[in-house]
């Protein structure tokens, strides 16, 4: 075992760049591009044929590539949107940005997604044409059935934006025993992945949008960029070489083309990743299996296969203890630095400005209470896991 006064930190979350890396990033500096040129699309391309969808859009965040979302649908002061309480507050925000109303469904105690049937119920409680869609999370990693949700999505003329931040490589078995990768367009209209350092693809800062719309494309394209086009067949006028056109009201949403050449390297090793982080996954579900006191978040059946394997995509691993306060005080004094995710957004003020109120979702209360997420990264080593495991169960036995 590692000697504490000797060990470096252990975060929840650590990227990992390689030679390899750091010389494509070097490589695109010293290129006649550094924003606008061809690494945009190489990447783009890329992370399409990576999780089988037609089209990607590479953006500046995973925030920009949901505003773009809800702009390429029409989001606006007459929308009502349904999504999950337990998320990072941009799934909600992007509604807000575009001056849509936000609506929250309580989540499966079991896995912390957002509980489709608490869905249904909402929808099913309003009169058709009240709500515009539903933006559902893949939690942790852990992938929605999106087959289910779009049958009630279909139901009542909704729109679904998957949000893939944690689940780039993560899959769910439709019910024809097909895997559905997350982001591959084949259930919902738009996914978005970000590539925080954090994530399992990072480029310090950036995003992707997925779709298999074209007429959406076209419209993620342009709001990227201002509202501007320059494309000849686009045009209403045309000048001369130098033209352009701001078509719409758009924003900057771009990614460096360094970013993106970074971001190239980082998903050619992302299936080396993903089995890293189910085997250290693995390694936690049998450390901490029947040990009292300490509950592991679960995995959606459907994105279960045969034992030993599993669609999860773990970005996250997330447990529930009772003193969780105490658990993340003490991994912290012994340089464990443990995370919650996440605080329910309508406890935030901000949304508590909007009427929501502590207690309105009990599930995602009762979960936020008592969820600490493990440190889980594919550079994470096994002494360091060692180390993680004997600490949480150490303050557990108390």
């Amino acid at each position: 075992m590692q000697n504490q006064k000797h060990m470096r930190p252990i975060p929840y979350g650590r990227q990992h760049i390689t030679e390899a890396d750091i010389q494509a990033v070097v490589e695109t500096l010293q290129s006649d591009f550094l924003t606008q040129g061809p690494k945009v699309v190489e990447f783009e391309q890329a992370f399409a044929a990576y999780v089988g969808a037609k089209y990607a859009v590479a953006v500046s965040n995973g925030t920009a590539a949901l505003h773009l979302c809800a702009m390429a649908l029409g989001v606006n002061e007459n929308s009502c949107v349904i999504t999950t309480p337990i998320t990072f507050v941009a799934s909600a925000n992007c509604v807000r940005y575009c001056g849509g109303t936000v609506e929250f469904a309580d989540i499966d105690p079991a896995t912390a997604l957002i509980d489709i049937a608490k869905v249904r119920q909402l929808v099913e409680s309003k009169p058709k044409g009240y709500y515009s869609g539903i933006i559902p999370v893949d939690f942790a990693g852990n992938p929605v059935n999106l087959e289910e949700l779009r049958t009630l999505a279909d139901e009542h003329g909704l729109w679904i934006i998957e949000d893939a931040a944690h689940s780039p490589g993560g899959f769910f078995v439709d019910s024809k025993g097909e895997r559905q990768f997350c982001g591959n367009g084949r259930y919902a209209d738009m996914a978005i992945f970000s590539f925080h350092p954090v994530k399992h693809i990072a480029t310090s800062e950036g995003g992707m949008v997925t779709t298999n719309d074209e007429e959406l494309y076209k419209k993620l394209l342009l709001y990227r960029t201002h509202g501007i086009t320059r494309d000849p067949e686009l045009l209403e006028e045309n000048h001369g070489g130098w033209y352009m056109e701001m078509q719409a009201l758009g924003y900057n949403y771009r990614i460096p083309d360094m970013l993106c050449a970074l971001g190239i390297t980082q998903l050619s090793r992302a299936d080396e990743g993903m089995v890293r982080r189910r085997q250290i996954a693995r390694i936690y579900d049998e450390a901490f299996a029947g040990f009292e006191g300490i509950e592991v978040l679960g995995t959606n059946p459907s994105a279960l296969t045969e034992p030993g394997e599993t669609g999860h995509a773990y970005h996250l691993y997330v447990i529930k203890v009772a003193d969780r306060k105490g658990l993340y005080d003490f991994l912290r004094e012994h340089q464990i630095f443990a995370q919650v995710h996440y605080i329910p957004a309508h406890t935030m003020p901000y949304y508590r400005s909007l009427e929501y109120k502590k207690g309105d979702f009990p599930q995602a209360e009762r979960y936020y209470e008592a969820c600490l997420s493990l440190p889980m990264f594919p550079s994470l080593t096994d002494e360091e896991q060692a180390y993680v495991i004997e600490k949480v169960k150490e303050f557990c036995k108390k």
